[in-house]
């Protein structure tokens, strides 16, 4: 019997993909083909970039740029909260995956450039009783009250840079 054929970084990447979307409580988009072409756009990113910019937006191809679109993206939650898939279409809800309907079309919900760099800027924390600093998981909204924050995010695998000081 022939041994079967090695995965794809394709096929190896979605089963990843896949795993972490269970484990989180999320579903990746049951549509292979649509799916597959996200994660190899995904890939590509990554080799071009370093990360994995959302392969549906227009990356700047900087870190600190493009650290909102990385993927699970900043807007991710949000737009599955309101409209059951997130802009690219690579995550549905149950809701919408046990329906059978179509990814309805997703407004684009990421700021201007401009109003991106303001928000980034620094702001003063008022002191507070609290012996550690929280820090909120922009992908998830997840919070983590410590020194610093965590290396990965519990519940979205988000990695630390993907962090900021909440309170």
């Amino acid at each position: 019997m022939a041994n079967p054929s090695p995965l794809s970084e394709t096929e190896r990447r979605y089963q990843e993909l896949i795993r972490e979307a269970e484990r989180s409580g999320y579903h990746l988009n049951p549509d292979l083909g649509m799916t597959m072409g996200l994660i190899e756009g995904l890939l590509t990113n990554n080799k071009r970039y370093g990360y994995e910019a959302c392969p549906c937006r227009l990356s700047l191809g900087t870190l600190d740029d493009d650290r909102d679109i990385i993927c699970p993206c900043d807007y991710r939650d949000s737009d599955l909260s309101e409209f059951g898939a997130c802009y690219c279409g690579l995550y549905l809800t149950g809701d919408l995956i046990s329906s059978n309907a179509s990814a309805p079309s997703i407004p684009e919900r990421r700021p201007a450039r401009s109003v991106r760099k303001s928000l980034q800027e620094p702001t003063d924390f008022k002191q507070s009783n609290l012996p550690y600093p929280v820090w909120r998981c922009k992908v998830c909204g997840y919070l983590a009250a410590r020194d610093a924050p965590p290396e990965v995010c519990p519940i979205c695998k988000a990695k630390k840079d993907r962090f900021e000081r909440f309170l």
